[in-house]
């Protein structure tokens, strides 16, 4: 079996190690938690924005330049879901 010399690794190699403290299940918990509580209320206001757009686009009594600003937002909010989606 070899050895390796870790005073001297072989050329291209490197070595590191590192100690980390292990996560115990209540920290998991809170942490879970927080994710999912961030997750829902950034898509409840994704979703809140996005409706009040898709109102401002069928309004009648919209101005013009009102219609521009909600499909414009409409238009970046679709464009990041499918970027999200694709990972690019």
């Amino acid at each position: 079996m070899n050895q390796i010399d870790l005073n001297a690794p072989p050329p291209g190699h490197k070595i590191s190690a590192s100690v980390e403290p292990e996560e115990t299940t209540g920290e998991r918990g809170v942490r879970l938690f927080k994710e999912v509580t961030l997750f829902v209320l950034a898509i409840v206001f994704v979703g809140i924005v996005t409706a009040l757009c898709y109102n401002t686009l069928t309004s009648p009594a919209a101005t013009p330049d009102e219609k521009k600003w909600a499909m414009s937002f409409l238009t970046a909010a679709a464009g990041g879901i499918i970027g999200y989606l694709v990972k690019r």
